[in-house]
C-alpha cells in the first residue's frame, strides 16, 4: 500500500483551521495517512486501538500507534517511522531470529523478553483504547506539541470512549477537527484514482453480464450470482478486495425480485472495491419495451442529470448542483420530486458513500482530484427502481465520466441483447 496523505495540504488546512497537529483515529483515515492496514482491532469501529499524529509542520514526523500483532508489516509497508504499540487479545511471538536448538519452553521466554515485556504483563480482551490515546499523547510531547491546539478526529469516537480520550489528553487543548480528516481524503492522488478506475472498468463488466443475463422468469438472486461470478472471472491482476450489488427486478424496488416478466425494469446498483476503493455506478434496463410511464420518468431523470452532469467542474459549489439537477427533474413535469443528494464522494470508507454529497445545503466546491459518484434515482414501489449513475473524475478542465456503458433506458429482448440489437 502507498500512503496517500498530502503533507503540505494537510498543513495548509490545519493552518486554516488553527490546529497545530492532527490525530486521525478511523480505520480509513489510517489507511490514507500510514498506507498500511490498520488490523483486525479496529473491526469493531471503537477507537484508540490505532491512530495516526499529523503535525501541521510538514518538518515534524509524523507518528503512528499500532497493534503489536500488524506490527512487523506496518514496518514494511508503510513510510512512518515512529510507531508506538498497543498491544490487542492476539498472543504471539517471534522466532524467526532465535537458535532453533533451544528448549521449547527457553526458546519461547527469549522470544517474549525479546520484545521487551514488562513484568505482569497482560493482554486486554480486545485492546486498551486508554493506552492508544497515552500513546499518542507521549508522540505530542516528543514533538513540543503539548502546548498546541490538537484537532482530534471526534467523528470516530463513540462516547463509551470519550472519557478515555478526555483522560488521557487532560490538560492539552484538544478539539474536533470536523471535516479536516475528510477534507484531506477528498482529493485524491494519482493511485487512488487508478484503484477507483480500475475498480468501476471491472463493475462494468459485471453490470454488462447481468444485462445480458436477464431472461423472462430470472430473479434477482440469479442476476447477482451473475454479476458475482462476471467480476471474479474478469478480477486479471486487480486487487479485488470486495464487490457489492443492490439489484431489484419488477415493481418493487426493495422486494427479493422476480421472476422477470415483460415490461419489469431491472435496476443494477453495484460497485467493486479496489484496493479498499470502491467504485458506484448504476443503470436500468426493462425486459422489453418500457411502457409510457416508465419512460417518462426515466427521461426526467435524465434530464436532471444532464443538468448536473453540466456544472461539474472545479469550483462549483455541490449545492447549485443538486439545485439544477433537481429544477430539471421538476421541470420535466414533475414538480413534488425530491431528493436528499445525487451522488457523494468516493474513496476508503466504511460504506460506498463518502463525504461530500452533492446535497441542497452543501457549501464545498469542487475541486480536481475529487472522484464523485452523480446519481438521479427514483424508486417507486408498482412500477420498478430506475436510476442513472456515473462515476466522475473532477479535472482541472471539467470532468471526466469514468464508466462507458450508455446512460438510456435499455430495452431487453430477453435474448441476451438489447431491442432491435
Amino acid at each position: 500500500m502507498v500512503a496517500h496523505l498530502d503533507r503540505i495540504r494537510a498543513g495548509r488546512l490545519m493552518a486554516m483551521a488553527g490546529l497545530d497537529a492532527l490525530v486521525i483515529l478511523s480505520p480509513e483515515g489510517f489507511r490514507h495517512a500510514s498506507g498500511a492496514d490498520p488490523g483486525v482491532a479496529t473491526m469493531w469501529r471503537r477507537a484508540g486501538a490505532v491512530a495516526v499524529l499529523v503535525p501541521a509542520d510538514p518538518a515534524l514526523p509524523e507518528a503512528a500507534v499500532v497493534s503489536d500483532l500488524f506490527a512487523p508489516a506496518f514496518r514494511r509497508s508503510s513510510h512512518i517511522g515512529d510507531v508506538r504499540i498497543n498491544p490487542i487479545w492476539v498472543e504471539t511471538a517471534d522466532l524467526s531470529a532465535l537458535p532453533e536448538d533451544l528448549p521449547p519452553e527457553a526458546l519461547i521466554a527469549r522470544a517474549l523478553a525479546a520484545e521487551g515485556r514488562p513484568e505482569g504483563f497482560a493482554r486486554p480482551a480486545t485492546f486498551d483504547a486508554a493506552r492508544g490515546f497515552g500513546l499518542i499523547r507521549a508522540a505530542l510531547a516528543d514533538r513540543g506539541l503539548a502546548g498546541g491546539v490538537i484537532g482530534v478526529e471526534m467523528s470516530a469516537i463513540s462516547a463509551a470512549d470519550l472519557g478515555a480520550l478526555q483522560a488521557a489528553m487532560a490538560g492539552l487543548r484538544i478539539t474536533d477537527a470536523g471535516m479536516l480528516p475528510m477534507r484531506l481524503r477528498m482529493v485524491k492522488t494519482e493511485a487512488e484514482i487508478g484503484h477507483l478506475r480500475a475498480a468501476v472498468t471491472l463493475a462494468e463488466i459485471g453490470i454488462a453480464a447481468v444485462r445480458d443475463a436477464v431472461r423472462p422468469g430470472v430473479r434477482r438472486r440469479d442476476l447477482s450470482a451473475v454479476w458475482a461470478a462476471a467480476v471474479a472471472a474478469n478480477r486479471g491482476e486487480r486487487a479485488l478486495t470486495g464487490a457489492w450489488d443492490y439489484i431489484s427486478v419488477g415493481p418493487d424496488p426493495w422486494a427479493e425480485g422476480g421472476p422477470a416478466r415483460p415490461g419489469d425494469l431491472i435496476k443494477v446498483d453495484a460497485g467493486c472495491v479496489v484496493s479498499g476503493y470502491t467504485s458506484d455506478s448504476a443503470r436500468t434496463f426493462v425486459l422489453g419495451a418500457p411502457s409510457p410511464l416508465q419512460a417518462r420518468l426515466h427521461a426526467a431523470l435524465m434530464a436532471g442529470f444532464a443538468a448536473g452532469a453540466g456544472l461539474l467542474a472545479p469550483g462549483t459549489p455541490l449545492g447549485e448542483v443538486h439545485r439544477a439537477t433537481e429544477a430539471a427533474i421538476r421541470g420535466a413535469g414533475f414538480p413534488g420530486y425530491a431528493r436528499g443528494h445525487f451522488g457523494h464522494a468516493l474513496g476508503l470508507g466504511p460504506g460506498s458513500e463518502d463525504w461530500p454529497f452533492i446535497s441542497a445545503d452543501a457549501t464545498e466546491c469542487l475541486e480536481p482530484g475529487m472522484v464523485m459518484a452523480f446519481e438521479c434515482p427514483w424508486y417507486v414501489t408498482g412500477l420498478g427502481g430506475l436510476i442513472v449513475e456515473n462515476q466522475v473524475l473532477i479535472t482541472e478542465g471539467g470532468a471526466e465520466m469514468m464508466n462507458r456503458l450508455p446512460l438510456a433506458l435499455v430495452a431487453l429482448d430477453g435474448a441476451g441483447a438489447p431491442d432491435g440489437a
